[in-house]
This record gives structure tokens, C-alpha cells and sequence, in this order.
């Protein structure tokens, strides 16, 4: 997938799906699937989006012409900053920093993901010039997707309707996807983050329409661990990724991006040992062996309990064991 911030060095004519897209989620995914050249069959979908995928190193390759002999690519266009975060000058969390988003949009069959520099320059813009001057001049767009509250131009004066009416002019047509909904609830990121910082694990993946994931390095850590019999693999996500609710989780994890094993990991501050900085951490049942400078990607299966502080290093060994032990029931029976 050819990833880029430049308008310059797009693959043009596109069509285009417009909007941040943190998680990519159900909902993101209706509003990607418009602009798709083949659809995928959902089972396919799901398989693919389930489970890590190492990212090609050509990733910023061009797709050649004979791949797509009608040239018109599938582009997935956001915002770099986020508007919001650039207005307010506030970091935003992610629930999928750049590696992820490119993983996942790869795997619903993206060609190209667009991220636009937001500045100043570019909030001033009316919507009209907006359409004419990014989408139309720059991406030659032929097509293009929107979730019904999309909002663009100068003070997000436009809406998707507006969108819809001023492609109309140029003979371009604008599908508009309602919002979706599980549960009641409406699919959105911010209800993903909710979850996740409950703990609910089930419905963040509800919502998602797959587990979620922690991806980062092996590095060193304390090494405490290995003195009570359980060696961790503390791991260094990108500082911007979303962490949920401190606490201890059932996971399955995948090293080098494809063997998976079975563990139980803590996210939190260790407050038994005096830490001070949250820092993941995850037990491998069956691994033996040096995993320093491995890529991890830790799948969350199930919140056993929130984070604790224990009076000695025995009680927090004995917890562990019990963890240990409720972890590999969980996963029981759900080895795929």
C-alpha cells in the first residue's frame, strides 16, 4: 500500500474515503467499502483484520498500472495532526497509530492512505475549495465516501450533504453511510476507548469487529520477574497508542508477527515494586528463549482483575500463579 503526506506524490485518479479513521472500525469499515475495487467476502474480512499482519517492506511502493488497468485508486484520506489536536495543541491517544492503520487498511484491500498535513492554511479553506482545490485538482477524484457526520472546511462549516452537493457540479458521486450501531450503542471510537478503559473487552471488540491489539519492541526492564519464576517480556508501544484499563489480562501473542502463544499480561505501574511509569508487561506460558528487539503484537482476550499492590514479593508470586491459571482457562477452547 503506497502511503503518503504529500498531495504531490498521490497515485492519482482516486476514490476516496474521507475522515480520521482511529481504530478502523465497523463503521470506518462501511465507509472504506464504497470506494473498494474488489469486495472481500465479510469472513475474509474478519479473518484478515482478526490477526497482526507484518507489514511488506514495500509498502511504499507504487502499485503498478497493470495491477489496476482502470488506474483509479483506492484511497483512504485523513488528517495529520488531527484537527481537534491541532486546535487545541492537546496529544490524542490512538487506538490505531500509523503502523496499525496501514495493517488494517491493507487488509480490507486500500491501495493508497492519504495523510494530509492540517494547517492553517488548509482550516481556512471553504468547503467549496476544499473539494475543488484538494479533492478535484490534487487527487483527481472520481468517487468518494463520507460517513453521514462528516464535517470539512473553514470552521467544519461543510457537511456531507454539502459535500455531496458540490461534487454534484463536477459530476462526482458521493455516497453518504449512515452511522451504525451495536447494541443500542453507536460504533464510534470514543465508545471503543470507553470500553477499554472499563475493562470490557467484549464489547470493544463488538464494536472494533476484532480483538484489540498492543504492538511494540521487546526492551529491557527491571528483570524482577525472572526472580520469582516469571520472566516478562516488557514491550515499548508507541507512546501515542491507546492503553486500556491498568489492570491483568488473558492474551494471545504473536511473535514475529506469526507464532501465536498463549500469556498473561499486566499493564500498570507495578506498585508491589515501587514503579513509578506504566509499562507492559506479558508472561509467556510456553516460551523459553532471548525475545529483546522482537516485535510483539499482544491480542487482548480477557480482563481478569485490576492492577494491585501486594505486601511482599511471595503474595504477589502466589497472585501470579492464580493469574496464570484463570488466563489459560479463558483461553481454553479458543486456540485458532
Amino acid at each position: 500500500m503506497w502511503v503518503t503526506s504529500s498531495l504531490t506524490n498521490a497515485l492519482t485518479p482516486t476514490a476516496i474515503a474521507l475522515g480520521n479513521f482511529d481504530g478502523i472500525h465497523l463503521g470506518h469499515q462501511e465507509v472504506i467499502r464504497p470506494i473498494l475495487h474488489r469486495s472481500k467476502n465479510q469472513e475474509e474480512v474478519r479473518s484478515l483484520l482478526s490477526y497482526p499482519l507484518s507489514v511488506p517492506a514495500d509498502t511504499q511502493t507504487p502499485i503498478s498500472s497493470a495491477d489496476r488497468p482502470e488506474h483509479i485508486y483506492s484511497t483512504v484520506v485523513t488528517f495529520n495532526p488531527h484537527p481537534q489536536e491541532f486546535f487545541t495543541g492537546k496529544k490524542r491517544s490512538l487506538l490505531t497509530p500509523l503502523d496499525e492503520k496501514v495493517q488494517q487498511l491493507q487488509a480490507l484491500g486500500v491501495d493508497q492512505l492519504i495523510r494530509i498535513p492540517f494547517t492553517w492554511d488548509l482550516a481556512s479553506l471553504s468547503p467549496q475549495d476544499f473539494v475543488e482545490k484538494i479533492l478535484i485538482q490534487q487527487l483527481c477524484c472520481q468517487q468518494i465516501s463520507v460517513g453521514e457526520n462528516f464535517c470539512f472546511g473553514k470552521q467544519r462549516t461543510g457537511t456531507a450533504k454539502d459535500l455531496k452537493a458540490i461534487a454534484a457540479s463536477f459530476d462526482i458521486p458521493v455516497t453518504i453511510v449512515p452511522i451504525h450501531a451495536r447494541g443500542g450503542d453507536r460504533i464510534s471510537s470514543s465508545a471503543i476507548r470507553q470500553a477499554l478503559e472499563h475493562g470490557d473487552l467484549q464489547r470493544a471488540q463488538e464494536l472494533l469487529g476484532r480483538p484489540y491489539t498492543l504492538t511494540g519492541t521487546v526492551v529491557k526492564g527491571q528483570q524482577l520477574g525472572r526472580t520469582i519464576g516469571f520472566p516478562t517480556a516488557n514491550i515499548a508501544v508507541p507512546p501515542e497508542k491507546f492503553l486500556p484499563a491498568n489492570g491483568v489480562y488473558a492474551v494471545r501473542v504473536f511473535v514475529q508477527g506469526a507464532d501465536n502463544h498463549l500469556g498473561v499480561m499486566n499493564i500498570g505501574v507495578r506498585p508491589t515494586v515501587s514503579g513509578t511509569h506504566p509499562s507492559v508487561e506479558v508472561y509467556l506460558f510456553d516460551w523459553s528463549g532471548d525475545l529483546y528487539g522482537e516485535t510483539l503484537t499482544v491480542q487482548l482476550e480477557k480482563f481478569l482483575r485490576p492492577e494491585k499492590k501486594f505486601a511482599s514479593l511471595d503474595e504477589l508470586k502466589a497472585q501470579i500463579q492464580l493469574d496464570c491459571t484463570a488466563a489459560k482457562e479463558a483461553l481454553q477452547g479458543n486456540t485458532k
